[in-house]
C-alpha cells in the first residue's frame, strides 16, 4: 500500500506504555513521500476526538467530524501496523500542522 505524506490511515497502536495514545485509530503521516515510500517505517501523528487546547494539537475536520491531530505524541510504526487509509488533510490543516511542527521542535 501506498502511504503517502498527511494522508489519514487508521493505525493499530496497542501495545502502549503510560500514557501514550492507546488503541486503533486514525493517523495523520507525518513522514516525507520519500521515506514512506522506500522503509519499512511510517512517522504519525494520532488523532483524538477529545481534546483540550493545548498548542501542540491541530483541530481538523473530517466527515463533519472535529477531532485533533495530536503532535505531542508523535510515533513511528512499522507499516504492517497501518489497517487502511481514511483520507486526507486538507491544505490549511497541512499549513497548520506543518506550522506547530516548526514552533514545536524547529524553534
Amino acid at each position: 500500500m501506498e502511504i503517502k505524506q498527511y494522508e489519514l490511515v487508521l493505525v493499530n497502536l496497542d501495545p502502549t506504555v503510560g500514557s501514550e495514545i492507546k488503541k486503533t485509530r486514525p493517523c495523520a503521516v507525518i513522514s516525507p513521500d520519500e521515506m514512506n515510500k522506500y522503509l519499512q517505517t511510517i512517522v504519525v501523528a494520532p488523532l483524538t476526538s477529545s481534546s483540550k487546547p493545548y498548542p501542540t494539537r491541530v483541530e481538523i475536520t473530517q466527515t463533519k467530524t472535529k477531532g485533533w491531530v495530536v503532535l505531542d505524541q508523535i510515533r513511528t510504526v512499522d507499516r504492517t501496523r497501518i489497517i487502511k487509509k481514511l483520507g486526507a488533510l486538507t491544505k490549511s490543516e497541512i499549513e497548520t500542522v506543518k506550522a506547530v511542527i516548526k514552533e514545536t521542535y524547529v524553534e
